[in-house]
């Protein structure tokens, strides 16, 4: 039976946090479903890529369409392995819903994994699911972590670094994806071979 994983994304997700991840982890034998309020499947959502050149913050450029293939009011935390959570605008928003909250929380009271990146602090933190674990997130996200209750590891300088925390694992922004996918397989119970 092919191991699943369910993606949360929506509108202005970080295209390089949903797609990356979602097509790495596909190769390597997961079935990835992308789930989206309000979305059926066949729908598309529109992505962001966010760039880091400089500025005192990073920069956002318009991204690719990334197709539905779940509909999020028929998914059960017991049809999948563990649950991934990509950065960009999109947390921000569906934060909002207490659908996506109770669905978040669901897996982190399994425990199931959970792989949050970059911006995705900021639904785990909404769903309170942060509360006394470790917790690395694009730096901007480290109040909201904070008053969470959870307990903030400070991001490498290259955002290239990883938190692992049981079931939790957490990165600051794409520059993580080979540490970050690497953990989370782990986690899930899998191996990956250099």
């Amino acid at each position: 039976m092919t191991k699943r994983l369910l993606f949360l994304v929506g509108d202005y997700v970080e295209d390089y946090e949903a797609k990356v991840p979602l097509q790495a982890l596909e190769m390597v034998g997961y079935e990835c479903v992308a789930v989206c309020p309000g979305k059926k499947p066949g729908d598309t959502i529109i992505t962001a890529i966010h760039d880091f050149e400089g500025a005192q913050t990073y920069s956002e450029k318009p991204g690719h369409r990334l197709i539905i293939t779940g509909d999020l009011a028929s998914v059960s935390v017991d049809d999948f392995v563990g649950l991934v959570i990509p950065g960009g605008r999109a947390p921000e928003y569906l934060r909002l819903d207490e659908g996506v909250l109770e669905l978040v929380r669901a897996f982190a009271t399994a425990p199931k994994p959970i792989a949050a990146v970059c911006h995705a602090a900021q639904l785990l933190a909404a769903a309170d699911v942060v509360r006394g674990k470790r917790v690395q997130a694009y730096p901007a996200c480290k109040p909201e972590v904070l008053l969470a209750g959870g307990i903030w590891e400070s991001p490498s300088a290259g955002l290239d670094s990883v938190c692992v925390d049981g079931n939790l694992v957490t990165a600051p922004a794409w520059p993580a994806h080979p540490a970050w996918l690497r953990a989370f397989v782990g986690v899930l119970g899998g191996e990956l071979r250099p």
